[in-house]
């Protein structure tokens, strides 16, 4: 995350319902971290050689850029109706959305966008923009979806690699922030491996594999209220399917965090199984955070 005091919380909107919700999520972030708010929408018709000023002869107020400016107005009232006294700008910005809201990250402390947006195919569980700004982004990605539970606990899914230990740390200060439980999750499906060959066994005590993958999973947890002295953590180790396991849980969560890319997954993928699978399933909003380049 970027520690710089001035970094903002960054939405992305174009109108559309799901977008006005991330307006409301980012207000409601940016103030509990103190940060400002930047609404950004990427105007892409300048990159299609579209004309967006009114056409000769029509009303001022016409025109596609005026329209742009409207519902960026909108959103920036729609935050400070939100979190009052938040200090909210906002910006249009020519450009794809996606590559818009990428070009912000490295400057910004979050970045917060809709599910889904205006043009996408409502059959769609997720926007193509959404998965491509989790999948390129420098910063921790969030995205609104699902149903708000205030009172729920946050939960990060947990699997040893860099990605989950920064996604354990952003975990756990918003849940601090927030007031609320830190759950952390490890999903495991075979017993571990011991060594290279080895064979895994066709029968073995699955309470004593569990409770070995709970005992993993507090040493990758170590630390954490040491640095969070107040944070209330639980964990626990669950046989399945870490996609599955999480968007189950994320149905009693406020909030689920996932490492951008998880151990064992394809190393040339920009975004993993497991964090795609949660971005689509999950029933509450979800925060995506790469690991180390």
């Amino acid at each position: 995350m970027n520690s710089a005091n001035s970094a903002a919380v960054v939405v992305g909107v174009d109108g559309s319902e799901p977008s006005l919700r991330a307006v409301r999520l980012a207000a409601t972030e940016a103030a509990r971290r103190r940060r400002p708010l930047r609404v950004v929408h990427g105007f892409i018709w300048p990159l299609l050689h579209v004309p967006v000023s009114p056409a000769p002869g029509a009303p001022a107020g016409g025109g596609l850029r005026h329209q742009a400016e409207e519902l960026v107005a909108a959103a920036v009232a729609e935050a400070d109706a939100t979190a009052p006294g938040l200090s909210v700008s906002g910006e249009i910005i020519d450009g794809e959305a996606a590559a818009v809201l990428v070009g912000e990250s490295p400057t910004a402390a979050l970045i917060v966008l809709g599910d889904r947006g205006l043009g996408g195919f409502a059959s769609l569980v997720l926007g193509s923009v959404a998965v491509q700004v989790a999948a390129y982004a420098d910063c921790p990605v969030l995205v609104a979806r699902g149903a708000e539970r205030p009172d729920e606990p946050v939960l990060v899914g947990m699997d040893g690699s860099a990605a989950s230990r920064l996604a354990a740390e952003f975990a756990a200060e918003t849940a601090v922030a927030r007031g609320v439980p830190l759950l952390a999750v490890h999903a495991y499906r075979h017993p571990p491996s011991t060594g290279p060959g080895d064979m895994q066994p066709l029968v073995y005590d699955q309470a004593r594999l569990n409770g070995e993958e709970d005992r993993v999973l507090a040493e990758w947890l170590a630390g954490l209220t040491e640095r969070w002295p107040e944070l209330r953590l639980t964990w626990r180790a669950v046989h399945g399917r870490a996609g599955a396991v999480l968007a189950e849980a994320s149905g009693s969560a406020q909030l689920v965090v996932v490492g951008g890319q998880g151990r064992g997954e394809v190393t040339g993928l920009l975004l993993g199984s497991v964090s795609q699978s949660v971005l689509h399933h999950a029933r509450c909003p979800v925060a995506v955070l790469r690991g180390p380049r």
